[in-house]
């Protein structure tokens, strides 16, 4: 994996969680402002809009990089819009990662062919 590739994973997977906590964080706005006269939703709105957006970018980055498969970009972008989703795909994107450096380090080393 050459160094744009992991840098995008990278920047997707750093936007993943925050991703998610804000989408949580929106969910529990929402409800206050019903239940109750606080109304942050147009402040977690925004931030959840940008982060969102920064999201969808990164996401778009990675595919063109990595050159995933329709399947895997496909879940990368349903985990995008599901309320906790962006916790497993920063795991998932962790454990790929981890598995290119060590592949790396392998084919650097003469261990393998691949």
């Amino acid at each position: 994996m050459d160094l744009k590739t992991a840098s995008a994973i990278r920047r997707l997977r750093l936007v993943s969680a925050p991703e998610a906590v804000s989408f949580l964080l929106l969910l529990v706005c929402s409800v206050l402002k019903r239940t109750t006269d606080f109304n942050a939703v147009p402040v977690m709105g925004m931030v959840h809009g940008v982060l969102f957006v920064l999201y969808v970018l990164f996401w778009a980055d990675a595919w063109n990089r990595t050159k995933w498969s329709l399947k895997t970009a496909a879940l990368y972008f349903v985990l995008s819009v599901l309320p906790t989703g962006g916790f497993f795909a920063e795991r998932k994107l962790r454990r790929e990662a981890e598995d290119a450096v060590i592949a790396s380090r392998a084919r650097s080393e003469g261990v393998v062919n691949a």
